[in-house]
């Protein structure tokens, strides 16, 4: 695996881009944060309101459930291409162009009077929809391995602020008449709003850090494989010319495609597989929450909504604490990720186990800490070990993953829930214990290299 390569040499003399390098950066990861923000707030103002709406639209639960699959779907498929796709062209473009795209989709959406025109509304934003992922890439390329779960997980958390807001936006333009189609517009427009943002971004000063990267590590890494990647590198920064039309049209798509493969042929598997374990059984803890909650203890759903915010709300909080408990493990990404998962693998058995409301709160409470704090890790862990120079592709296969644990998780909560409303997180921690056991055979390994790589810089 990738840590079992011997560690980069250390660089020679101080490192001096260090201090231009992250007062360039600064500005631009706090744009990224607002356009996070942006990002959620927009979609959660109409998320929550999509089954009510193709339901008013004369719509079957059946063809309401093949429509959601096939987003799923598009989501499953583009992540990874969009994700690489970024990596060849460059970030500015790729993002403009998701969220642009996405603001299709919800003026379309905002004018679906049928079924038809409903389905054909999600398209464009099931394929475009991988803003966020992108700007993780952008925030890895930005800054230093160290800070990278520090700010990823302030990323998250200023999303999460958003998460919260949108509903409460949105439920207060639906109680208006053609509230939907008002809150679709309204969204599209912050999406306008959102390119707007990105296109003011100092795209200068981050073009300018990353020059200073690669010099740095070409002076480091003086190898073949160095030049092939600053030659990518120079490639997605759009520094390549291409003699003909047709060229600068098929030297992106093979570069597309040689990434993927790299990434295919890669021996992060087990790394991806713990994201899909994970993912699918937090999916089930939250499958059937409301109703199991109403089944088991007599709680509304309306209680049990607010007991959601208050996760969530928590969720955000948490990304904030990212930096202590990082330096609490000394950047050991591995180890943090391995507790962050025993502690949810605990908290969902516990929930299964619950006799009580109050027992649910309690581990509703540091569930949302434990899964913001897998989030975080699992995605830094790759792109520690699959290198920053694939970081879009790298985010892109990993939003797949997660896409294949929404395609699986109702299928499999559907099945549980014929036997127990607690089927559904008991098989979740099921999953989480393979997940965990899968950890730790790769402990040593995993945590050698990393700390070796620490040391070197």
């Amino acid at each position: 695996m990738g840590a079992s390569e011997p560690p980069p040499a250390p660089r020679p003399g101080p490192a001096a881009p260090s201090a231009p390098r992250g007062a360039g950066a600064s500005r631009f990861v706090r744009c990224l944060y607002l356009v996070g923000f942006l990002d959620f707030f927009g979609v959660s103002m109409v998320v929550p309101l999509l089954s009510l709406h193709i339901k008013s639209l004369g719509a079957s639960p059946t063809v309401a459930g093949v429509v959601g699959s096939f987003y799923g779907l598009l989501q499953l498929f583009s992540s990874t291409f969009v994700g690489c796709w970024s990596d060849v062209i460059g970030r500015q473009y790729s993002l403009l162009a998701c969220i642009l795209f996405s603001a299709l989709g919800y003026l379309l959406l905002g004018m679906s009077t049928s079924v038809c025109l409903f389905a054909i509304a999600r398209v464009p934003v099931g394929i475009f929809k991988h803003s966020l992922s992108i700007s993780k890439a952008l925030l890895s390329d930005l800054v230093s391995e160290k800070e990278r779960p520090l700010v990823i997980g302030h990323f998250n958390a200023a999303s999460s602020v958003g998460f919260i807001l949108g509903p409460v936006v949105g439920g207060y333009f639906t109680e208006l008449e053609s509230g939907f189609y008002l809150t679709s517009f309204i969204c599209s427009f912050i999406f306008i709003l959102n390119a707007g943002l990105v296109w003011m971004l100092p795209w200068s000063e981050e073009h300018t850090d990353s020059n200073e990267k690669e010099q740095t590590t070409s002076n480091s890494k003086v190898t073949a494989k160095a030049n092939y990647d600053l030659q990518v590198q120079s490639l997605s920064n759009g520094a390549m010319k291409y003699d003909t039309p047709l060229q600068s049209l098929w030297i992106p798509v093979v570069s597309v495609l040689k990434r993927i493969k790299s990434i295919a042929c890669s021996d992060l598997w087990d790394i991806f597989l713990v994201r899909l374990l994970m993912s699918v059984a937090v999916m089930l803890y939250y499958s059937n929450f409301v109703l199991a909650i109403e089944e088991r203890f007599g709680v509304k759903p309306k209680l049990t909504g607010y007991l959601i915010s208050y996760s969530s709300t928590l969720g955000a909080l948490a990304g904030f604490l990212l930096g202590p408990i990082t330096r609490l493990y000394q950047h050991n990404t591995y180890a943090l990720l391995l507790h962050s998962t025993v502690l949810t693998c605990v908290l969902i058995m516990l929930y299964s186990a619950a006799l009580s409301i109050w027992t649910v709160i309690l581990s509703s409470t540091f569930l949302a800490f434990s899964t913001t704090v897998g989030r975080t890790c699992i995605t830094d862990l790759e792109l520690t070990l699959g290198g920053n120079q694939a970081s879009g592709t790298l985010i892109g296969v990993g939003q797949s993953v997660t896409s294949v644990g929404r395609i699986i998780a109702p299928l499999l909560s559907g099945i549980a829930q014929e036997f127990s409303p607690c089927g559904p997180p008991s098989l979740g921690v099921g999953l989480a214990l393979v997940a965990i056991l899968i950890m730790l055979i790769n402990t040593p390994q995993y945590c050698s290299g990393r700390n070796a790589k620490l040391k070197s810089e």
